[in-house]
């Protein structure tokens, strides 16, 4: 391992981040008032996905990959599917919602599929990695964890900020957001 090793790393997981990063945004919008240990809740999650997508690549292309591959056109379709569900629903409660809530706006199920969601391209990167060593792979990946924890970290702020100016319409926008991306991720996968 090099520093151009380390400095790939670091841009793969910037560059793997940005879904999860936009998402981020949306949940800061959704709940301007979120603690820091909610943030770090939040950006925990998808660091963690970001870190186990990779290595899951990596061992399916070790271990199983004839059964994996012709699961991999379903990727673009699962994170439509599921991107499109929390979105809605973030979009449906916004527009319902009474202003005297005070309950997180993502649940800790919904956080899950969002993790799920936002790194599903992650998995991808694990047959990139393939020829690596385990110890390569494990130290690549957990750049990739530790970025995407840092970028979203960023992202809740940025949302939390917008999220206090917007007031009511930031669960709307949210929801709207997390469509959007998923529509991008979707049609990523299919070009």
């Amino acid at each position: 391992m090099d520093a151009v090793f380390f400095l790939n790393s670091i841009l793969l997981g910037a560059g793997l981040a940005m879904d999860a990063f936009s998402v981020s945004c949306a949940n800061g919008l959704n709940e301007p008032g979120m603690s820091r240990r909610r943030m770090c809740l939040i950006a925990g999650v998808f660091g963690v996905f970001q870190t186990l997508m990779p290595l899951l690549g990596w061992v399916c292309v070790k271990t199983v990959i004839d059964i994996f591959s012709s699961l991999e056109k379903f990727i673009p379709w699962i994170a439509l599917i599921l991107l499109c569900y929390i979105g809605g629903k973030m979009l449906w409660e916004g527009l319902r919602r009474q202003e005297s809530e005070d309950k997180p706006a993502v649940g800790f199920a919904a956080l899950i599929v969002q993790g799920i969601a936002t790194s599903i391209d992650a998995l991808s990167v694990g047959f990139a990695i393939a020829s690596l060593p385990l110890t390569h792979a494990l130290t690549e990946s957990l750049i990739i964890g530790v970025v995407t924890f840092a970028i979203c970290m960023g992202g809740l702020f940025i949302g939390k900020k917008f999220g206090t100016v917007l007031s009511g319409k930031a669960s709307v926008l949210g929801g709207v957001i997390l469509i959007v991306i998923g529509i991008e991720i979707f049609i990523k996968g299919i070009i």
